[in-house]
């Protein structure tokens, strides 16, 4: 039976957010006697504290992060915020005096610091008294070189890894591998912890696509004596090193939140301002020319690999390869109006209904057919880490000029590595970037660069 495992413990990082800008404006006013009425200034503050905090990483407080460095942390967030309210005081409040600031900055900062370490103590004790918040581990290795993290997981329940086996081999062959490989899936394991000593390149790239391919989070443990140059993220379960394969922004809840904002407010702007007219029209128009429903629904692939039903305008005849096949090059099924709005990406506008709904988001990796899923799964390495994340209506593959009908593996090979490089490198930046780069390319009419 699977053990709780925080389910929201994820909403702590925005909820620490808010609680700490009320703080910082609520206290501007009634201690540093910060004018009220001034709305640039109160969008200065906040988004001073917001960037730095950002930059410095002051709310990446994870389960293995040391006091210590929450506490340096914090010292350099106090710093350049500092800066911050004094240029405000400079231009906006020149009748606070420099005692009052001073007053200001260090009591806001002694009660953010005990918000942020009383959830931090409350989650290690919460851990250990109630057994919740747990991540559910499994180490391999010979017995040198995970003795140190099996004492760590062991002796450490507030940190709330709950270490269920241990597959210890003084050399590790392939069966022992699929051994773990059997246990992960069967008990459904969280994170798999490996010692790099002794592991030839194969069975390295054997756990990886095993992680990849189940989405299972898997952290290699290094020998002091080893150099990786690959872009590992190392990190520190107190004084033990832990490389970590890759890390997804978007797994935080506070990026989720962002995105998901963006989304709807832009899927909202999108069915209001253009299919609320442009569905009745194209609606008479693709009655008129055959028989069948105006908008089309295709099983896909999605977050997680769950399936859902795709939206889009039915550019083609009802056959029955419609649901399953994907459209070709001269297809003889696509109709005239068909035609038009798929070279001009019309079709596609019916998924923002998708998106309002939670199944897409307007970037990301684009879903394929659940039949063409299954048989990419089989052809195309790491293809499956593009459900770690909602598919898009756009992506950074389609802008990159891999868009529409695979017609070769040179194209789903290229598309998984835009994708992926997506996942590892997003940014609400980045995706307004790809959103204009589509709308241009739909504009300039390049089909297979949008």
């Amino acid at each position: 039976m699977r053990t709780k495992t925080g389910k929201y413990s994820g909403y702590i990082r925005p909820f620490s957010y808010l609680i700490d800008l009320l703080i910082i404006n609520f206290f501007a006013v009634y201690i540093a006697h910060f004018p009220e009425n001034q709305i640039l200034f109160l969008i200065v503050l906040n988004v001073g504290w917001i960037g730095i905090a950002s930059d410095l990483g002051f709310y990446e407080v994870y389960r293995y992060t040391k006091v210590i460095a929450i506490l340096n942390c914090a010292l350099k967030q106090a710093c350049l915020f500092g800066f911050v309210v004094f240029a405000l005081a400079f231009f906006y409040a020149k009748q606070t005096s420099f005692r009052t600031l001073l007053f200001y900055l260090w009591f806001i900062f002694i009660l953010i610091l005990f918000i942020k370490f009383s959830i931090y103590y409350f989650l290690q004790t919460y851990r250990v008294v109630f057994g919740g918040n747990h991540r559910r581990v499994v180490l391999l290795g010979n017995k040198a070189s995970i003795s140190p993290l099996k004492y760590f997981f062991t002796e450490n329940p507030d940190y709330g890894y709950e270490l269920i086996h241990v597959f210890e081999f003084e050399e590790v062959k392939d069966e022992h591998i699929e051994e773990m490989f059997e246990f992960v899936m069967n008990k459904n394991m969280d994170e798999m912890y490996c010692s790099i000593i002794g592991l030839s390149q194969d069975q390295m790239n054997a756990l990886i696509d095993f992680a990849d391919s189940n989405l299972k989070t898997l952290k290699f443990i290094p020998d002091g004596n080893q150099i990786f140059f690959r872009n590992f993220i190392l990190q520190y379960y107190d004084y033990i090193p832990v490389i970590a394969l890759r890390s997804i922004r978007l797994d935080e809840n506070l990026y989720k939140i962002m995105k998901r904002t963006f989304d709807v407010t832009f899927s909202i702007v999108i069915i209001l301002g253009v299919l609320s007219w442009i569905l009745p029209i194209l609606g008479v128009l693709i009655k008129l020319e055959s028989k069948g429903p105006i908008l089309l629904r295709q099983r896909r692939n999605g977050l997680n690999n769950n399936e859902f039903n795709c939206y889009k305008f039915r550019s083609m005849e009802i056959t029955n390869e419609t649901y399953t096949n994907q459209v070709s090059k001269n297809d003889p099924r696509v109709t005239k109006i068909g035609k038009f709005i798929r070279k001009t990406s019309i079709d596609e506008l019916p998924q923002f209904f998708n998106v309002l709904r939670g199944d897409m988001s307007v970037v990301g990796p684009r879903p394929h057919m659940v039949s063409y899923n299954q048989e990419y799964i089989l052809k195309v390495d790491k293809f499956m880490v593009r459900h770690f994340i909602k598919p898009g209506i756009t992506g950074l593959a389609q802008v990159k000029g891999f868009r529409g009908e695979i017609e070769s593996d040179y194209d789903i090979i290229n598309r998984v590595k835009y994708d992926i490089f997506y996942i590892e490198n997003w940014s609400i930046l980045l995706d307004l970037k790809i959103i204009v780069t589509t709308v241009y390319h739909i504009i300039k009419g390049d089909e297979k660069a949008y």
